[in-house]
């Protein structure tokens, strides 16, 4: 019911309607803190700083609620974060309010992030290792249900209010922070309380958890396929969550397709992602989940060539239209999974332990990381060739990071079944 409750943030306010809303909104050249950006690499930079703030913050955030037990009360906190950022949202009104903007923007994806990784860490406590794939599947299929059921009152709202599209946008963000405070509190009532993983404490807060996060570090440098698949996942997140959040903007800003084209896109890709996690689920436990993380990743290079021709077809004079519908089913099928699945194997390599959120927060760290860096590599690569092919080239660029995370998947399985071998 938290992936119910915060989806509609990464679906509404980072995929579709705030970015289309933000375009119109600013101009393509904009001056802000004393210097000119393209208005799709400020929304990039803006949303890299409020993944890298979260990335600094939680691994001693994390820490301390694994040796407190008060995990339930931090994420409590990033979520009500997240929710007054995407509501306040509903004040950015004109371009002169772009600092305003893009400041609520990032806040909302410190609040996003923060929250997420205290829930990701309650998945090895409340599910056996058997059950982590469907009950990670699950979650994010619940994700996709309830950002399609907003995403379609958002787009209630556009049709209803034909003449003020701003407004019904603005009606929009509001309703998202109302429905992530609102139904998060169905989480809050039911999640167990955690365990302190000390019971005395001898130091200060602070001290405990750097302590903790360099227990974890030492944990895991042991841990060798635990490790090669960590590096993997820090690389091929790169390429993942940056189609994502930059999907629409390459629709809207490069390909031309209006808001009502990209809102019904979107929200045809949610009901694929459903059944596509649900099948990589099943999937991973006939062939594994190594093997199956491998497939899904080739299939991203696919997708990454296949949008640049996309873009190539515009520039020659061609409407690409239809072929952006089909990249978007494409994505839709491995979206979920893909990270589903990461989510799940991360659970089943990480030792048993009662420092399920200093370990997730490690988990966490890594794809927020590999976010800013994707995300901002994507923005700069738009701004310097923004006269010489801009975001196609961006595009284009995210398959280097699909290919080292390939690299290292295929390390990780190598080493996995080395060491069954030697078990046998």
């Amino acid at each position: 019911m938290y992936d119910w409750a915060n989806s509609v943030y990464n679906l509404v306010i980072t995929t579709t309607f705030f970015p289309i809303y933000f375009t119109a909104i600013v101009p393509e050249k904009v001056n802000f803190l004393g210097r000119t950006f393209v208005n799709s690499a400020l929304y990039d930079y803006s949303l890299a700083a409020g993944y890298l703030v979260s990335a600094l913050l939680y691994p001693i955030l994390t820490s301390i609620a694994d040796t407190r037990g008060n995990k339930k009360a931090f994420m409590r906190f990033f979520c009500y974060l997240g929710a007054a950022a995407c509501s306040g949202l509903y004040l950015f009104k004109e371009q002169e309010d772009v600092g305003l903007g893009v400041t609520l923007a990032a806040l909302a994806a410190v609040g996003w992030c923060g929250s997420l990784v205290f829930y990701n860490s309650y998945l090895p406590e409340i599910a056996a290792e058997q059950d982590r794939d469907r009950i990670s599947a699950r979650g994010f299929s619940f994700g996709y249900i309830g950002s399609v059921i907003c995403q379609l009152i958002g787009f209630g709202l556009i049709l209803a209010m034909p003449q003020s599209t701003g407004e019904a946008s603005r009606l929009t963000f509001l309703l998202v922070g109302l429905w992530w405070f609102g139904f998060a509190h169905i989480t809050f009532a039911r999640l167990p309380q955690s365990v302190p993983s000390v019971d005395q404490h001898e130091k200060s807060f602070l001290t405990e958890g750097f302590h903790e996060m360099k227990k974890v570090f030492h944990q895991v440098t042991k841990m060798p396929v635990l490790k090669r698949f960590l590096r993997a996942f820090f690389f091929y997140s790169m390429g993942v969550q940056t189609v994502m959040l930059a999907a629409t903007m390459f629709g809207s800003k490069l390909l031309g397709l209006d808001t009502t084209k990209l809102i019904v896109t979107a929200v045809a890709i949610q009901l694929v992602a459903i059944p596509g996690a649900w099948g990589m689920a099943r999937l991973s436990m006939r062939f594994g989940n190594l093997r199956v993380l491998m497939g899904v990743v080739v299939f991203w290079i696919i997708i990454c060539v296949a949008g640049y021709y996309t873009a190539e077809l515009k520039e020659e004079g061609v409407n690409p239209e239809y072929h952006f519908y089909a990249l978007a089913v494409a994505v839709g099928l491995v979206m979920g999974g893909i990270q589903a699945l990461s989510r799940s194997t991360f659970a089943k390599l990480m030792p048993e332990t009662r420092d399920t959120a200093s370990f997730f927060s490690y988990y966490d760290f890594t794809e927020k990381i590999a976010i800013v860096v994707g995300i901002f590599t994507f923005g700069y690569i738009d701004e310097l060739t923004h006269d010489h092919g801009g975001m196609k080239n961006s595009v284009l660029s995210l398959m280097v990071f699909f290919a080292i995370g390939l690299i290292w998947l295929y390390s990780a399985l190598y080493k996995q079944n080395k060491l069954k071998l030697v078990t046998v």
